[in-house]
């Protein structure tokens, strides 16, 4: 089996986001775009780094993204996103993102990793410190 065809089990947390997409979302041949699937990983991103932040952020980097496979029209796909660094005004995310397919013999597989960077941002959409609790 390849490593692409890998069958591997989805992670044992919540996923932060999922979703179904639909032919809309799709080319012709059923494959999601791309474009698609890197606004839900924003979205999955900016989950924790909001809470985090107490508030607004915006996407300051894609520091990578890698798409391992693709992903078709009635996929379940999960997003699991988890915080991996904070800087003054800026936090780090990774997501990961599986897809769930062939319920009759259901099947998962990581399709895409990527990592993006947020900036904690005030009413003006200037940069603002985070004020990480301390514990």
């Amino acid at each position: 089996m390849s490593e692409l065809s890998k069958t591997v089990p989805l992670p044992q947390k919540d996923p932060t986001l999922r979703v179904i997409p639909m032919p809309a979302d799709a080319n012709h041949t059923g494959d999601i775009f791309g474009g698609w699937i890197m606004s839900q990983v924003d979205l999955a991103g900016s989950v924790p780094a909001v809470r985090l932040a107490m508030g607004r952020v915006a996407t300051v980097a894609v520091n990578s993204f890698v798409f391992r496979q693709s992903v078709f029209v009635g996929d379940v796909v999960s997003f699991y996103a988890e915080v991996v660094k904070v800087g003054r005004t800026s936090i780090t995310v990774d997501v990961e993102v599986y897809a769930q397919r062939r319920p009759e013999k259901e099947m998962c597989v990581k399709v895409t990793e990527a990592t993006l960077t947020y900036v904690a941002v005030d009413a003006n959409r200037q940069p603002r410190v985070v004020n990480v609790p301390r514990v």
